[in-house]
């Protein structure tokens, strides 16, 4: 299997001396392409550190992190966000969609930063927004949809430069326990078309929903390859 994700020797520290702070302690991590991953841990455990520096959001302070077999550790601010663009598409709690834009258009924008001509923006943006089943929505503002169809808008946007990886922080932080399940759904199906899936939640019932959950606590990872029913004799 591909690995697509390598975290080597991973460390991420905050301040110095007597106020440094580990925030990552020799992390090392490996997600295969077409994986389904959940990452879980108490407050202050490292997982959304350690989500920052795999989205590209963050470079750590020591080690190697290679995405698609390129080490992107150390690049700089413009080829980090080359590569975030092409490579990764992120999902949110908030939903960070621009009020005044359609459904359509929110989802058109990251294909602005990618050089994708306007004609084919327009329809990769339907083809997604098909995708997530918002096919009848496509030409309404954010104010006119629910808090579901608004993270639904979120993840056609995720997806619509065709990441080689999805990562989803705490996506169902903000919606209720039907809406999450639908989302859960997408999240699946499009695992299941070849979308390499990491998600970070505190949830136990939404980690339950993935193929394997890493666990971390204290900066490091305590456990790499829980199943869900491992998690159900963590949480006991």
């Amino acid at each position: 299997m591909t690995k697509i994700i390598r975290l080597e020797n991973i460390f991420k520290v905050y301040g110095s001396g007597e106020t440094e702070v580990k925030a990552l302690n020799d992390v090392n991590l490996i997600i295969h392409e077409g994986e389904y991953c959940s990452i879980m841990g108490p407050s202050g455990s490292g997982k959304s550190t350690a989500m920052n520096i795999i989205g590209c959001l963050d470079r750590p302070s020591d080690g190697h992190y290679y995405l698609d077999n390129i080490d992107v550790a150390q690049m700089n601010d413009k080829d980090l966000a080359h590569i975030r663009n092409k490579k990764l598409g992120f999902v949110f709690q908030q939903f960070h969609l621009l009020p005044q834009l359609t459904a359509l258009e929110n989802v058109m924008l990251p294909m602005v930063y990618a050089d994708v001509n306007p004609a084919e923006r327009r329809d990769r943006a339907r083809e997604a927004l098909i995708k997530v089943g918002l096919e009848k929505r496509l030409n309404n503002k954010p104010t006119q949809l629910s808090g579901g169809q608004q993270q639904r808008v979120a993840i056609a946007r995720a997806i619509v430069n065709r990441p080689v990886v999805l990562l989803a922080d705490e996506p169902t932080g903000a919606l209720d326990s039907r809406t999450t399940q639908e989302v859960l759904d997408i999240f699946g199906e499009l695992n299941a078309s070849g979308i390499t899936v990491i998600m970070v939640t505190h949830e136990p019932e939404v980690a339950r929903q993935t193929q394997r959950i890493v666990w971390f606590r204290d900066g490091q990872v305590v456990h790499s390859n829980l199943t869900p029913a491992d998690l159900n004799h963590l949480a006991a």
